[in-house]
């Protein structure tokens, strides 16, 4: 059974520079008349996959490939300029861990945001709060605002929310790379579960080991483009090749 489709997807996107120019600056060209259009990059290029339910995908290619876009898209953080997304089940984003939070909020009211808006009700979420917070090692700061916490504290209550609710799409970004060793290992223990689960994975990873050892499949991107889809031990060796 499909877990995910994409069919002929394109992102364009605006560039970091334009960004970055405010809307002072843009009122002031226009009555100088030097205004000009937003420039736009093809972030994603035509993209068509298919992803079956329980699957364990690893995505790699260089810096700017489109790996954390492509991620994006299927969550649903960023929609597609063209073509379509089709996604059966709950999907738990570790993507910039911590995004979406309400820094002006506590602790224990951002649990109960973040798990609505991935599909779960309050109540399952106050159910599942205490462990949450157990995990995030975070029981005495249920009550503080978000904005009081450190950023490694900030990531580590959206690995414990995220891997908490059992979804049945999970989508990981390099998450590994947060916390403490003793934290680290801790969030390898609980991806483990994961992985010996029916729980469909897409995990970007630098780490090419990684990608062998634990994905049954890998696609490679490059400037956008797929240019390449099929068992991990094959497309890491292609890419491999290709950078050395």
């Amino acid at each position: 059974m499909e877990s995910i489709r994409l069919d002929q997807v394109c992102l364009w996107r605006r560039t970091q520079e334009e960004f970055s120019y405010d809307l002072k600056k843009t009122v002031l060209s226009i009555f100088e008349g030097k205004y000009r259009q937003p420039a736009k990059k093809l972030v994603l290029d035509n993209i068509d996959l298919v992803v079956e339910k329980g699957e364990k995908i690893g995505i790699i290619g260089s810096n700017g490939a489109g790996k954390s876009t492509l991620l994006k898209v299927i969550s649903g953080i960023l929609q597609p300029t063209t073509g379509t997304v089709r996604v059966r089940g709950k999907i738990a984003p570790l993507i910039e861990l911590g995004a979406g939070f309400d820094s002006e909020i506590s602790v224990i009211d951002n649990i109960l945001l973040y798990g609505v808006l991935l599909g779960f009700s309050r109540a399952e979420m106050k159910e599942r709060s205490d462990s949450i917070l157990d995990f995030a090692e975070l029981e005495d700061y249920r009550f503080i605002p978000v904005k009081g916490l450190s950023s490694g504290m900030v990531a580590r209550l959206g690995f414990a929310i995220a891997t908490d609710i059992q979804p049945d799409i999970l989508i990981l970004d390099e998450v590994l790379s947060v916390g403490d060793e003793s934290f680290r290992n801790k969030c390898q223990k609980r991806l483990d579960q994961f992985w010996d689960s029916h729980v469909t994975i897409l995990v970007v990873s630098h780490s090419m080991d990684f990608i062998r050892n634990s994905c049954d499949q890998a696609i490679w991107l490059s400037k956008g483009h797929l240019k390449l889809a099929g068992g991990s031990q094959e497309v890491v060796k292609s890419y491999l090749d290709s950078v050395t």
